[in-house]
């Protein structure tokens, strides 16, 4: 056998090889995910919290009586790429976010001028909040409901 045939032989070995190591983790990824997705849509539509919040005061758009449905991560505020977009010069363009953590909606301040009232106090950091609890952002208030 001569040297070439030698060195063919082993690069043909080694493409399969690596051929092989590529199925055998696509195979493995593709596993995982449809387990993670199966695993979801059982858990999913249990265990997710769904919420909503609802104007119950504003001077501009969005009008009283509108319906906002809660995504795990909602941000508020003037700028249009938020979520719900408050036409209100008193909000700032990126003014607080809700987020779904563990089970429950977490309201934050993000750094606005005029701060974000929770039941009419003035929020600092992070919290909780509950069904009926009411978020106040420039002249706009949202109530939540929790279904």
């Amino acid at each position: 056998m001569s040297i070439e045939s030698l060195l063919l032989a082993l690069r043909l070995a080694g493409s399969a090889l690596l051929l092989t190591f590529v199925g055998v983790a696509f195979a493995l990824l593709w596993r995982d995910i449809r387990t993670a997705s199966r695993e979801h849509a059982v858990q999913g539509h249990h265990s997710r919290r769904q919420g909503k919040l609802i104007v119950v005061q504003a001077d501009a758009a969005p009008k009283p009586g509108t319906v906002f449905p809660l995504l795990p991560l909602t941000s508020l505020g003037r700028a249009p790429t938020n979520t719900i977009c408050i036409e209100d010069s008193f909000a700032s363009g990126e003014h607080a976010l809700i987020t779904l953590r563990d089970g429950q909606w977490w309201l934050e301040d993000r750094g606005s001028s005029n701060g974000t009232l929770l039941n009419g106090y003035r929020i600092e950091e992070p919290v909780v909040l509950s069904a009926g609890d009411v978020i106040g952002l420039g002249q706009a208030a949202f109530r939540l409901e929790l279904e």
